[in-house]
């Protein structure tokens, strides 16, 4: 390739690996015993958050494949805030600000996915060591397939994941139920008839995991100029064999095909980001016609369920977008939490130092109105940590008057996949709580050990061998 390979090392899967075990090597795990495609490499995940952890997952071993597979390249914060070069505190403020700049992508003529090409009766996705990650899902599923295609009015390209179920050599069931752009492009195509040109990535960098993550920006905008924005250079892209559809150099594999128009096949269940089996589907099918891919490719999986690999980047955008929403009208917003336990979309915590009333219901509104995943929305004082779940419920249990505190916006749109929406309309109920102290008047003084005396306590407790 002519291009400079650093810009290609900084944008692969491999460069994050590399990142990682020169700067946090205590954060990737290389596990050389056997394990099994069926349900060992989420249920390792697990077992490592169950302890505390999150490293990235490399399985050296994988019974009845010769390829390697990594997960949970998405489940540390730390790690994400090392991508974007800054402390984990600042990470949904740079996520924002440079979410906005988008980057021209550059077209090169060559990718190391190009060494291998698998085509017409040969290509056998089941070949490849695709997991099946819980015991209720219908079939193995490609959790980390970053699906791209172009609208067909305006041309213009999107990626973002689906969930792919395996349904035979070429044949891949997929759920479009975001509804977004996706969707859309696919509505389109099939109104005048016609299938919907796709290529599926495999093995991507958490940047471009993050900046596919990114809903609010304006049309005629390239989802791959915003991750160029991410990593502050131009997004490297090469061609594939789909309608000219440009993927990235630094993928370990590309599958090539379509969607088909007006065809529709059962999907699921499927072990969701809700903690919940889903029976929700768009059930759509992909054909694939080609596969192209590095000769010693590793097959990149997400672990599903309630995963921080799963949710924590939706965390981390939805974060940073209502934050960039709030920001245009609350400048004295301060900060946004959307927590992993509430599913990383349904629950979001706003801190805010309020200087009138009616400004947490102001926020309220605007975060909702934003985020449609969003359904329940808790605005605090700005002595409030929101990434201390304790702090935040103390604060709705010592703040909030529930006659004036609480309200509920009926019929909003919510997710499809929430088991609580109407399952045909997907509509409900959307709740603000404001657990701010009141404007204008005495409140119960909050009881605090300045930081001068923690330092002290610690100090004698470590010297009297109390670890902390």
């Amino acid at each position: 390739m002519s291009h400079d390979l650093t810009n290609l090392d900084r944008q692969s899967l491999r460069g994050f690996l590399q990142l990682v075990e020169r700067e946090f090597p205590d954060e990737i795990l290389r596990i050389r015993e056997p394990v099994r495609t069926h349900l060992d490499i989420t249920s390792i995940v697990f077992e490592l958050e169950r302890a505390g952890k999150s490293p990235v997952v490399v399985y050296e071993n994988v019974e009845g494949s010769s390829m390697p597979i990594v997960t949970n390249i998405a489940g540390n914060r730390k790690l994400l805030a090392a991508c974007l070069g800054v402390c984990v505190a600042d990470l949904p403020t740079a996520f924002r600000e440079r979410c906005q700049r988008f980057i021209p992508c550059e077209t090169v003529s060559s990718a190391p996915w190009q060494e291998l090409t698998i085509e017409g009766d040969d290509v056998d996705l089941t070949a490849l060591p695709i997991p099946l990650h819980f015991a209720i899902d219908a079939a193995p599923y490609i959790t980390a397939g970053q699906l791209a295609a172009r609208d067909p009015i305006t041309g213009v390209d999107t990626t973002g994941f689906h969930r792919l179920m395996l349904k035979g050599k070429n044949r891949l069931g997929v759920s479009l139920h975001s509804r977004r752009r996706m969707w859309e492009f696919h509505r389109r195509a099939e109104e005048r008839g016609q299938s919907l040109p796709v290529a599926v990535t495999l093995g991507i960098h958490p940047l471009h995991y993050m900046g596919s993550m990114v809903y609010a920006y304006p049309p005629q905008v390239r989802k791959y100029e915003i991750i160029g924005g991410l990593f502050g250079e131009p997004y490297l892209l090469a061609r594939c064999g789909v309608q000219d559809l440009e993927v990235p150099v630094g993928a370990e594999i590309i599958i090539e095909g379509e969607i088909l128009p007006h065809v529709k096949e059962p999907e699921g269940p499927f072990s969701e980001f809700t903690g919940y089996a889903s029976y929700r589907s768009t059930q759509n099918v992909f054909i694939a016609h080609r596969i192209r891919m590095r000769r010693d490719a590793i097959y990149h999986s997400v672990a599903s369920g309630m995963s921080k690999d799963h949710i924590l980047i939706s965390c981390v955008t939805r974060e940073g977008e209502i934050l960039n929403s709030l920001k245009r009208n609350l400048p004295n917003v301060i900060s946004v939490h959307v927590p992993h336990t509430t599913c990383g979309a349904f629950m979001a915590f706003i801190k805010m130092k309020k200087t009138a009333q009616g400004e947490p219901q102001q926020a309220i509104l605007a975060a909702l109105g934003t985020e449609f995943y969003t359904k329940h929305v808790v605005v605090v004082d700005e002595d409030i940590d929101i990434f201390d779940l304790n702090d935040v419920m103390w604060a709705v249990a010592t703040r909030v008057r529930p006659e004036t505190d609480i309200f509920f916006i009926p019929g909003c749109k919510g997710a499809i996949l929430d088991p609580t929406s109407d399952p045909e309309t997907f509509t409900l109920t959307k709740m603000g709580i404001d657990a701010t102290r009141p404007q204008g008047k005495d409140f119960a003084e909050r009881l605090i050990i300045s930081e001068e005396q923690r330092r002290r306590t610690r100090e004698i407790l470590r010297k009297s061998g109390v670890a902390l």
